[in-house]
């Protein structure tokens, strides 16, 4: 069992890297007010009833974008980036899914769609990898005994 851990602990790096690719590639769009961004975000703001909140929102996703790279990059922060990544994707699937964005809001086959899945994907894969650190720093944020009890 230790060696197939090993080789998932190894295979954590490209998905790693993946996930820091992709969140941080589409930041140059959101930073910069592109209009394709600022469209997506307006729609989505206009849909959750905050009207005028376009940039606000918009900032607050790039932001938490570029932490989860951040901690997903560092083997001893990769747990909290792998962590927050599905949290953002989430997010992301459930807006396409949901909202009037659609899957494929931009007529390219559903990139965007396409990638925040597999971003959550690979996430996934970087906590299932490191499983027991996970369990163990839920545990310990949550205290013993609330795990326990029924």
């Amino acid at each position: 069992m230790a060696g197939i851990d090993r080789i998932h602990r190894l295979l954590t790096w490209p998905a790693a890297f993946y996930i820091a690719g992709i969140l941080l590639w589409y930041e140059q769009y959101k930073l910069t007010g592109n209009p394709g961004s600022v469209w997506l975000f307006t729609v989505l703001s206009d849909w959750l009833h905050i009207h005028g909140y376009e940039k606000p929102f918009r900032l607050f996703v790039a932001s938490m974008e570029i932490a989860a790279p951040l901690l997903v990059l560092p083997p001893f922060t990769r747990i909290w980036g792998a962590a927050l990544a599905p949290g953002i994707m989430s997010g992301a699937i459930f807006f396409h899914v949901v909202s009037p964005l659609g899957i494929d809001p931009y007529h390219d086959g559903g990139a965007l769609f396409k990638e925040a899945r597999a971003v959550w994907l690979c996430a996934g894969f970087v906590l299932l990898s490191y499983r027991a650190e996970a369990m163990a720093i839920i545990t310990g944020l949550l205290g013993r005994n609330r795990l326990a009890s029924p």
